[in-house]
């Protein structure tokens, strides 16, 4: 799988040869670890603050797309120093390489030549069985893109996409660069595409223009000419490779991450619907009767989760994307560096509750679901939180929790169950989602850095909860029957 090549070698330079020595491993454990070096994409413990399972070897901060040794610290000092060199290196869909005593940005097409040459022939082979005109143009511009290295037109042909089956295949999130936030992973998804669900969820790509006007920000950072075509797809999950598979399986995204392209077409949201069901189902029921009083327990619903992911996903196209600092045009996601991920998560959490208590009380969505709507907020919490409640990305989780503790929003019985306080909940999610937007519209990378570091603290209450969850699945490793 040409694409999974590819990612282990984002994720991490020595990957490749690891995973062939792993091959003779002897010992009780040996079978286990290759199984977890197959699940968390390399040795380094996704659940764990990125922590070596396998080996002694720290994950470099820049994973596979820097040489090894390059901090922040120096890659920012020889950026300040080659001011003409900084687009080429801070490139999304590029890697960095030393010559000498120079860094210099080495584009995926070059990178990656080998791979991405079998995938443009896979694409182009798909393309000529296929009679829908969208997914056959779609197919052979990202085929044409896997050389070009611009994305543009294949982005905006996969927003157009409307097939039996449902393709995202590409590099788009940046969340495995830990040293700027910078760069793409490459990614797949092949999916099935359930539209009668799709057509039922269509009106709310309608309502994005009043949910950004809605938005407790002053009018100067609303992002009100972003595209509004946004589509909304409900789909089941067929397989899933490269950044698309790696450790915590994603039940929804948002995509493209590209800027020209949402303003010109918005953003297209897609809900894995099978996925989604199997995480309720084994994971988020149980963590609410561990961790919720009993009463709120039981009014977590799968429909309240199902809304809370897709205006989490909606949440992504809201909100301030490009702006303006010192005069020039910039984007949120290139000031605030490897802190935009973490961040971006929480807003859309934040932003996702924010939006429903609206809708519900502008009375277009039902009022029953205002009743489980926080005790399932608040059980996602927790299951977010378990993916590595310690490290950077986990922060923006921590941070909801102790931002709506501080304002009365959750409180902690004696038994250390966290309820959701329905009286003051409406009101701090709304500051906090201002508290959020606001550091985005500034792109204010050391208030953002501040805001992350008083309130991504872990507390001893967060702590007890989370150790309750141990006999509780942290997530599931789908297997892939029709693609095996």
């Amino acid at each position: 799988k040409p694409l999974d090549e590819i990612f282990l070698r984002q994720v991490w330079s020595g990957n490749v040869a690891l995973r062939d020595s792993a091959k003779t491993l002897q010992g009780p454990n040996a079978d286990a670890a290759r199984a977890y070096l197959t699940i968390m994409k390399g040795p380094f413990d996704r659940l764990k603050d990125h922590q070596p399972f396998l080996g002694a070897t720290a994950k470099p901060a820049g994973a596979g797309f820097y040489p090894d040794d390059l901090t922040k610290e120096a890659y920012e000092a020889y950026l300040a120093a080659h001011p003409t060199e900084v687009e080429a290196l801070r490139g999304l869909n590029s890697v960095v390489r030393r010559e000498g005593d120079k860094l210099v940005a080495v584009p995926y097409p070059v990178a990656y030549k080998e791979w991405l040459d079998v995938s443009a022939a896979k694409l182009r082979e798909a393309s000529a069985k296929t009679t829908n005109a969208s997914l056959k143009k779609f197919l052979e511009t990202r085929a044409a893109a896997f050389a070009s290295n611009d994305y543009y037109e294949s982005d905006m042909a996969w927003m157009d996409l409307d097939a039996p089956v449902e393709i995202t295949i590409g590099p788009y999130e940046t969340y495995e660069d830990g040293l700027m936030g910078d760069k793409a992973a490459f990614e797949v998804y092949v999916t099935v595409a359930l539209p009668a669900e799709s057509k039922a969820l269509e009106g709310y790509k309608a309502r994005l223009p009043w949910l950004e006007a809605n938005l407790p920000i002053p009018e100067e950072h609303k992002n009100l000419k972003r595209g509004a075509e946004s589509p909304i797809r409900v789909v089941d999950s067929v397989y899933a490779g490269g950044d698309g598979n790696r450790g915590v399986q994603t039940i929804a995204f948002n995509l493209p991450n590209d800027e020209r392209v949402r303003e010109a077409k918005g953003s297209k949201k897609v809900m894995l619907r099978n996925v989604i069901r199997a995480k309720f189902d084994r994971i988020l029921v149980p963590i609410a009767q561990l961790v919720l009083p009993a009463d709120q327990a039981a009014q977590v619903t799968f429909d309240a989760f199902f809304d809370e992911v897709l205006h989490h996903e909606l949440s992504h196209g809201l909100g301030p994307g490009t702006i303006t600092k010192n005069g020039q045009k910039t984007e949120v996601r290139k000031e605030l560096q490897e802190l935009f991920s973490p961040l971006e998560e929480a807003k859309a959490d934040v932003m996702g509750i924010y939006n429903i208590l609206a809708l519900i009380d502008k009375g277009e969505m039902s009022k029953d679901l205002r009743a489980a709507l926080e005790p399932t907020y608040v059980a996602g919490l927790f299951r977010s939180a378990r993916f590595g409640a310690h490290e950077a990305h986990g922060k923006g989780v921590v941070s909801q929790f102790n931002y709506l503790l501080e304002k009365g929003a959750l409180s902690v019985d004696a038994e250390g169950k966290f309820r959701a306080v329905s009286e003051k909940f409406p009101g701090a999610i709304k500051d906090l989602l201002h508290d959020m937007l606001m550091l985005q519209a500034a792109g204010d990378y050391v208030a953002t850095k501040d805001f992350l570091d008083k309130y991504g603290v872990v507390s001893p209450a967060l702590d007890a909860a989370i150790a309750k969850l141990g006999a509780v699945p942290t997530d599931i490793t789908p297997d892939y029957v029709g693609a095996r």
